[in-house]
């Protein structure tokens, strides 16, 4: 497949049973090639997440589950539950900030720690239709999330969205770009501003993608701009997703979304955090607890240059993540429905 009008039409994790492999779309060749990896060995796997070649929270649990049920049909009896954890331990160190990797790879290892009477290969079995639950589950619960959003939003609004919270990032619509696309398949005209999300330019090389793939009126921006696009008056409501989200409505996503928000609120428009209940983390009281992600200075320096672009020996701090304080959250959009604030409160109540 070569033409961006098939993207949609590709899953970005998949299961092939016939082969025993998990199966993803390798983000980091996108837009220019589509190309889609069979992996099979747990390092792969491991790789595959680390290096954001599948790519969003939803969508690195689901590859985890995957990738961990794969990686257990070569184990022995012997080996099983050692080796079993080992390899739940090693893909979750992958990427610490993003809730669903764990989540995902604890409810695999319960299927094996919860049914140690079983066989091996009853065990094995149990695991893979766990991971297809936890898939299944994901496209059920990013379709909901779209039909919610899309009641904060009308025909012909302007949305502005930071880094990739769309199909390319779950199982199915995506979480931030739900709302769109379900529109879309109603008829409904959105104009959508994409920050090009420096410094691995997810909004540029994978929102606008999917986006313009949809039919959706698109225009990228630099992440700089956002401040101009929203003086203009052509920003009715901001969305985006999420990683993690503390017990006080602190959301941690992209790096740049916390600045989004401190504009949103500087020129009255509502900023709306969207993302499941799987990435509700209530065992954290609020973001200043959410270990950030510290990615590789080459991103900042070469990746994407022809040339190096900054001189030998500088400094570079790239966190991958910031945390976006609950004051300055509209709402934060679920399966179950719109949360408000007091967030202490409503998310204690959605997640009873």
């Amino acid at each position: 497949m070569t033409s961006k009008d098939n993207i949609l039409k590709c899953e970005a994790v998949a299961l092939d049973e016939e082969r025993n492999a998990l199966v993803i779309l390798d983000q980091t060749q996108l837009p220019n090639k589509i190309a889609m990896l069979s992996l099979k060995d747990i390092e792969s796997v491991y790789q595959a997440i680390y290096s954001l070649q599948v790519r969003g929270a939803p969508a690195i649990g689901i590859a985890a589950a995957f990738g961990l049920y794969v990686a257990s049909l070569a184990l022995d009896d012997e080996e099983f539950f050692a080796r079993f954890h080992e390899y739940k331990e090693y893909l979750n160190s992958a990427r610490p900030t993003a809730v669903n990797l764990s989540w995902a790879l604890e409810r695999m290892e319960k299927v094996v720690t919860g049914n140690k009477g079983k066989s091996i290969s009853e065990i094995k079995e149990l695991l893979r239709r766990e991971a297809i639950a936890i898939k299944n589950e994901d496209a059920d619960m990013c379709r909901r999330i779209g039909e919610y959003g899309l009641t904060l939003i009308k025909d012909g609004d302007g949305i502005l969205t930071h880094c990739n919270a769309g199909q390319l990032a779950t199982a199915k619509y995506g979480t931030a770009l739900a709302p769109l696309h379900l529109g879309r398949e109603r008829g409904m005209n959105f104009k959508v501003f994409c920050d090009e999300t420096r410094p691995l330019l997810q909004g540029a090389r994978l929102s606008t993608f999917e986006l313009l793939a949809d039919g959706i009126d698109t225009t990228l921006i630099c992440d700089n701009m956002a401040s101009q696009v929203m003086k203009n008056g052509w920003i009715n409501a901001v969305f985006v997703g999420c990683d993690r989200v503390a017990a006080n409505g602190d959301a941690c996503n992209k790096i740049g979304t916390s600045g989004l928000a401190i504009l949103a609120k500087h020129y009255g428009i509502p900023f709306y955090v969207l993302g499941p209940t799987s990435t509700i983390d209530m065992s954290i009281n609020s973001g200043e607890q959410i270990v950030i992600e510290q990615r590789p200075i080459e991103e900042v320096t070469e990746m994407w240059y022809s040339k190096r672009m900054a001189p030998e020996g500088v400094k570079v701090y790239n966190p991958a993540f910031d945390v976006t304080e609950h004051e300055l959250i509209t709402g934060i959009v679920t399966e179950r429905g719109i949360l408000r604030p007091p967030y202490v409160d409503s998310l204690r109540l959605i997640m009873k």
